[in-house]
């Protein structure tokens, strides 16, 4: 991923943030065999095994599980993959400027996670799929928990490969509009507010909420 400063994420507490908001990853592995695997799953940021100090892949331990059959794919933990968590996203008409010269583009958040997987055992990988359960049933009025179907949930969580992924490297980026002026990007989110075609309220949001943040 090419990398501007302008655009550069490097604050730990910023790129957790990023990933708990948005838990839909994909995960990437090139195997000797197979060469390119890709799957697509659920991540919770792992607080309890956090790396110390302030730099980006100090701040990013990751949890997933996949079925058993998908991670022999990925031969998980022999090697190196790269999980890819994507923020809030979306196209930018040269319309809404209103002012030239400007072309289409597109302003994104995006996190890119590099290291090699630690498969869980049996009784961790459960444990992260009642933590996987409970990181989405929290904000339901009434949450479910997988303590409900206990017997069940033991027995086909047999059939899944839980694992940890510590962060060997970690590229973060927000590209969103940071080299325009201030009047020019509450314009643009104005228009990503507005119900026309193409608004993402959400990418509006991260626009206003990085120009406050130093």
């Amino acid at each position: 991923m090419l990398e501007q400063e302008i655009f550069r994420v490097t604050d730990p507490g910023r790129i957790r943030d990023l990933a708990r908001a948005h838990p839909w990853a994909t995960l990437i592995s090139h195997t000797p065999d197979r060469g390119l695997v890709v799957s697509h799953l659920p991540v919770l940021v792992d607080d309890a095994h956090q790396n110390s100090g302030d730099t980006p892949d100090a701040g990013c331990t990751l949890l997933g599980h996949l079925a058993r059959t998908d991670a022999r794919k990925h031969e998980l933990g022999s090697h190196e993959v790269v999980v890819v968590i994507q923020g809030p996203h979306g196209y930018i008409s040269p319309s809404w400027y209103e002012e030239t010269p400007h072309v289409p583009t597109w302003n994104f958040t995006v996190l890119h996670v590099h290291g090699r997987p630690e498969v869980l055992g049996p009784a961790d990988t459960y444990d992260v799929l009642s933590a996987t359960v409970d990181h989405f049933e929290d904000r339901l009025p009434e949450p479910w928990r997988l303590a409900r179907v206990e017997s069940y949930a033991h027995r086909i969580a047999a059939a899944v490969t839980g694992f940890r992924l510590p962060a060997t490297k970690v590229t973060a980026k927000a590209k969103l509009s940071q080299d325009e002026r201030e009047e020019i990007v509450l314009r643009l989110a104005g228009a990503l507010e507005s119900g026309r075609p193409y608004a993402v309220p959400e990418l509006a949001r991260a626009m206003r909420d990085i120009r406050r943040k130093p």
